[in-house]
C-alpha cells in the first residue's frame, strides 16, 4: 500500500482458486465483459483467474489446495513445483511480490458448501479493516465479519495474504460445481461494497460509520470422531448442521456416532460454529471451525 497517502492504487479479484467453486469464476467472466461494473476512479482493478486447470477438471484442486501455498518459504522453495505450488508462484509474481506487492488489495472469492451467508474474512483487524466491516455491514446488514487475524498478514498462506491488504469473501451454501443465484447476487453485492469502501477511502469521503459491530473471530477446528486406525465413526449432529454462527454451549450434542449414541462438547465458552460440514474438508476429517462473538470498535 502506499503508505505516503494511505490510499489503495490496484485492486485484484481473484476467482477460481478453487476450481469447483464456481460463482467467483462466473463473475469474473460477467466483468470481463463488463468492466464498467468494478471499476472505480481512485485506483485500477485487474482480474485472475487462479486455478483455470482444476475448473476445467471440475475439481477443488489437481494436487494440493492453492489457498494453502502462499507462505513466504513455501514461494520461494524452488522444489515445491507440482501445478498449484507453481501457480501460486506465477500469481506471487503478477500481483506481488509477497511483502513487497505491486497489488495493494486482494479481493478472493470463495463458495462453502456451509451455510454461512455472506461472510466477509478478515486476515487483519487494523483502522482499515474495521472501517471497512463496519462499511459493508451498514450497505449489506445481513453480512457476517470473521476475523482470522490471529497471526500477522505476512504470517498466513492465503493467497488474499500476498498484498498489504486483503480479504476473502466466502459466501455459501453452494453445492460444489454449482452456481445458485442467491449465492452469486451475495457475491457480486458484498465485492461492490468492497470496491466502493476503497473508493471512498481513498477519497476521504466515508460516509458516518457505526461505532461497533458484531464480529466472529477464529477460536479452533473440530475434527469428526474417528477411531484408533484414523477412519470416521460419526457425524456432525442435527442440531449443529446448517447452523453455522449459532451459539453452542458447553454440553450441548455436536456429534452422532454411528452406532446412534451422542457427543457432546466438553468447551468451556461460548462458540459459534462455522464451515460446519464443508465438503471440502472431508480430506481432513475436519467438522467445523469455531468462533467467539466479539464486538468490534470502529
Amino acid at each position: 500500500m502506499n503508505t505516503r497517502k494511505g490510499n489503495i492504487n490496484s485492486v485484484a479479484i481473484v476467482g477460481g482458486t478453487h476450481g469447483n467453486e464456481f460463482s467467483g469464476i462466473y463473475l469474473l467472466r460477467k466483468w470481463q465483459q463488463l468492466p464498467d461494473a468494478i471499476s472505480r476512479s481512485s485506483f485500477s482493478v485487474e482480474t485472475v483467474f487462479a486455478n483455470p486447470k482444476a475448473f476445467d477438471e471440475n475439481k477443488r484442486y489437481l494436487d494440493c489446495d492453492l489457498n494453502r501455498q502462499f507462505g513466504f518459504e513455501d514461494l520461494n522453495n524452488t522444489e515445491l513445483a507440482n501445478y498449484e505450488q507453481s501457480r501460486a508462484k506465477a500469481i506471487n509474481y503478477q500481483l506481488g511480490p509477497k511483502g513487497d506487492a505491486k497489488t495493494d488489495f486482494i479481493i478472493d472469492l470463495h463458495n462453502t458448501t456451509s451455510n454461512m451467508g455472506p461472510s466477509l474474512i478478515l486476515l487483519q483487524s487494523d483502522t482499515f479493516n474495521r472501517k471497512m466491516a463496519a462499511y459493508v455491514k451498514s450497505k449489506m446488514p445481513d453480512a457476517v465479519v470473521v476475523l482470522e487475524d490471529q497471526v500477522s498478514v505476512e504470517e498466513h498462506y492465503f493467497l488474499s495474504s500476498i498484498s498489504a491488504q486483503g480479504v476473502i469473501v466466502e459466501v455459501g451454501p453452494q453445492p460444489q460445481s454449482v452456481i445458485r443465484q442467491d449465492v452469486l447476487d451475495w457475491m457480486e453485492e458484498m465485492t461492490g461494497h468492497i470496491l466502493d469502501y476503497i473508493d471512498l477511502h481513498n477519497m476521504d469521503k466515508l460516509p458516518e460509520l457505526p461505532k461497533s459491530f458484531e464480529a466472529f473471530k477464529y477460536s479452533e477446528t473440530l475434527k469428526l470422531p474417528e477411531d484408533e486406525q484414523g477412519e470416521r465413526i460419526g457425524m456432525v449432529h442435527r442440531n449443529v448442521q446448517d447452523a453455522d454462527f449459532k451459539p453452542l454451549h458447553p454440553g450441548d450434542p455436536i456429534f452422532t456416532l454411528f452406532d446412534g449414541s451422542t457427543i457432546c462438547w466438553e468447551g468451556d465458552y461460548e462458540a459459534y460454529p462455522h464451515f460446519i460440514n464443508e465438503a471440502a474438508y472431508y480430506d481432513n476429517n475436519l467438522a467445523m471451525s469455531l468462533a467467539k462473538k466479539v464486538t468490534v470498535e470502529v
